[in-house]
């Protein structure tokens, strides 16, 4: 039986074009960094560091991970790097320009959830802290939804597209994997769920592409050995409260 339901952020809730706002993002954040290194040694550590979150095996933090990478030769000013990092995203990350639409329907589906009595889980990918989760989720005016848990660097320690993310999730919510929905648009990130046991929905109403720069499942993409079966389900976002109607009122379909 279906007991909780996860859902990717970007361009699952709110649809946009990654590759232009990340632009800006670099942009911005490097001339926030300028006195402390140059901005193409910048762009390449955030990019590195991000990268290296894959490699984090849960011996730490992803926080504590990325930032191990990121200080390189820095280690003594660690602290004032994590710190400019916050700063940044509480002082000017809102002010990257962005242009959102909606899924269609996206708040009665949530309204359909609300009603199921599911767990719901924002399962964005932990490499940013929460309040950057919480400000794209206000995007989608979805910032009020009580989420039973937020996924963020600092209180995860695996990323996307590890299996070991969403077994890291189930234990936090004290579900098991079968009795799990993992909700996404990417092919890679969220629908390696199924290798961990979880049921997964691919999404089709982004239409842009779904790599970006900082997207860690470029390393994979270079690994021949990719085995992701195919999604148990495929649609626009508004057809998940179908899907969630049909496993909450059939509870032996789900085993």
């Amino acid at each position: 039986m279906l007991k909780a339901i996860l859902f990717d952020l970007d361009n699952t809730l709110i649809l946009f074009d990654e590759s232009r706002f990340y632009q800006e993002y670099f942009r911005r954040i490097e001339t926030r960094f300028a006195d402390l290194m140059p901005a193409d040694i910048f762009r390449k550590r955030l990019i590195n560091a991000t990268h290296a979150l894959l490699q984090n095996n849960g011996e730490m933090i992803n926080a504590e991970y990325f930032m191990n990478a990121f200080a390189e030769q820095s280690a003594n000013r660690r602290d004032r790097l994590w710190n400019r990092f916050l700063n940044f995203y509480e002082t000017e990350y809102d002010e990257i320009k962005v242009t959102i639409r909606l899924p269609d329907d996206l708040h009665e589906t949530f309204h359909k959830i609300v009603r199921s009595g599911l767990k719901v889980v924002l399962a964005s990918n932990p490499i940013f802290p929460l309040n950057v989760q919480m400000k794209r989720l206000a995007w989608a005016g979805l910032d009020h939804f009580r989420f039973d848990l937020v996924t963020h660097i600092e209180n995860m320690s695996f990323c996307k597209p590890r299996i070991e993310y969403y077994l890291e999730i189930c234990r936090k919510i004290n579900e098991p994997p079968q009795a799990c929905l993992m909700v996404g648009n990417d092919p890679i990130n969220d629908m390696i769920a199924a290798r961990g046991g979880l049921k997964t929905y691919l999404t089709d109403d982004s239409k842009d592409s779904w790599r970006v720069t900082l997207d860690v499942s470029e390393d994979l993409l270079k690994d021949q050995i990719l085995d992701i079966p195919e999604p148990d389900f495929k649609g626009p976002l508004s057809d998940v409260g179908l899907v969630v109607q049909r496993y909450t009122e059939k509870p032996s379909v789900m085993r």
